[in-house]
């Protein structure tokens, strides 16, 4: 900070006194002003250029711990302070969550299944627990809902549906695509709220079919299925939020993309470690092999 005030008014004193009356060294003062800047140095240059391109394929969505976690995974060295401090420089930030709205609604007729999972929302392989939900989305053509299954072991969506009506057929679709692509056994717990679409005969008759256990949140407590509601929340501000829909098949293929591609396959997740999903499963597999 010396030197700095120094090199800043010395075009209105001379060095040689504003060294004496700082207590520095005249050659000190030359050292520091024959540096670059900090932000023109080779290493300040190189973590700004992987900071943006971490933030870049991120999709815009990083925040400093999973820029600092992307870093690590290749071996850049940063610390905490200076991952923040120069994506300040930048103008680089991540994305911010909104406040939860519910979706579902309840059926008073309906039978509902006990809170089984009881906010366990870890497992230790996958297919052993699944929990899933539904949400809205706007477009300019309509409402659209979207019904999403994720995998408790990996955080991922193992099965989606989207729909512009909001009846058992919607997540009933998304079971289906999550059965298809996981082949379950018997053994797996799947959890949801007490929403009309899944404690329907319809959705409930799909689950006995498959000899999957039912799990329910309890009436009114949407920390119960705190993992759906999450994904949800980050879908919202990771893509929905950021534009306006004028189609539902817009919308459509850009959830595909969100999904499919970049949340299972590329999305760091703090809950396993700064892994993807993908990542996460294929070294289980590779354990157990």
């Amino acid at each position: 900070m010396k030197f700095a005030f120094i090199h800043a008014e010395k075009a209105s004193f001379p060095i040689a006194p504003m060294c004496r009356l700082f207590g520095v060294t005249r050659q000190g003062y030359y050292a520091y002003a024959g540096r670059p800047p900090p932000q023109q140095r080779p290493a300040e240059v190189a973590l700004r250029a992987e900071i943006s391109r971490i933030h870049e394929e991120s999709r815009g969505t990083y925040g400093s711990p999973r820029t600092l976690a992307a870093l690590r995974a290749i071996g850049f060295p940063a610390s905490k302070r200076r991952v923040e401090r120069t994506m300040r420089g930048l103008g680089l930030q991540g994305r911010q969550r909104r406040r939860f709205r519910t979706t579902t609604k309840s059926n008073p007729a309906h039978p509902v299944a006990p809170n089984l999972l009881r906010r366990q929302f870890c497992a230790s392989r996958p297919n052993e627990r699944w929990v899933t939900d539904i949400t809205y989305i706007w477009t300019d053509e309509g409402w659209c809902y979207l019904a999403a299954i994720l995998d408790l072991f990996s955080r991922r969506v193992v099965g989606w549906a989207l729909d512009a009506t909001l009846n058992t057929s919607l997540p009933l679709q998304a079971l289906d695509a999550a059965i298809s692509r996981r082949a379950p056994t018997a053994d797996l717990q799947h959890h949801s709220d007490r929403g009309c679409q899944y404690t329907s005969q319809d959705y409930r008759a799909a689950l006995s079919e498959l000899g999957i256990e039912v799990s329910m949140s309890r009436k009114g407590n949407c920390w119960d299925n705190a993992v759906a509601e999450s994904f949800f929340a980050t879908l919202k501000v990771e893509l929905i939020y950021r534009k306006s829909w004028r189609s539902r098949l817009e919308l459509r293929a850009a959830v595909f993309d969100y999904i499919e591609i970049f949340y299972n396959r590329q999305r760091l997740h703090s809950t396993l470690g700064y892994k993807t999903p993908n990542q996460l499963e294929t070294e289980f597999a590779a354990r157990a092999a």
